[in-house]
């Protein structure tokens, strides 16, 4: 199952990539993270693994993910009009998927984020809810990034509802 989702964000596209880039803000906008700790490398660099435990209703999933990809490898000198690249491989048991961020300026204070996602399920139960639930990956997908718009423009944290 592939599908792809976009927002605008009314921030310069360093700021943006600043925010999306701390770990101390994961909690704030990442919907449902109970634990993201790296078990090897550094937070973000290409390589890193690390451990995330999600909430999700009733359920925790516990996967590893790994950065496949960050361009360029220093945020802090990105060249006006380039695409900043931000892919991660993500493995929970029975499901294996990849993440393709990309972060465009759209304007002078305007930052466009497009997210390819792919996935692919292993064992019949997860086999059934790729089958049965495709659009709620999409949806939560959708909410992750309208979580951080709010979280970036309003300072609004999901895990208070304040901002």
């Amino acid at each position: 199952m592939k599908y792809t989702v976009s927002i605008e964000i009314a921030m310069p596209r360093e700021e943006v990539i600043q925010l999306l880039a701390d770990p101390a803000h994961l909690p704030k906008w990442l919907r449902g993270l109970v634990l993201h700790e790296p078990l090897s490398g550094v937070h973000g660099q290409v390589g890193t693994k690390s451990r995330v435990v999600m909430q999700m209703g009733k359920q925790k999933i516990e996967g590893t993910e790994t950065i496949t990809r960050r361009e360029p490898a220093d945020l802090r000198e990105i060249p006006k009009g380039s695409v900043v690249h931000f892919d991660r491989e993500i493995v929970v048991e029975g499901m294996w998927s990849v993440v393709r961020d990309r972060l465009t300026e759209a304007g002078p204070d305007r930052t466009l984020w497009v997210s390819e996602s792919e996935y692919r399920f292993s064992g019949l139960l997860m086999r059934l809810v790729g089958l049965l639930m495709p659009g709620s990956f999409r949806k939560q997908s959708q909410q992750h990034m309208q979580d951080f718009k709010a979280f970036a423009e309003h300072g609004k944290d999901v895990r208070e509802g304040k901002g």
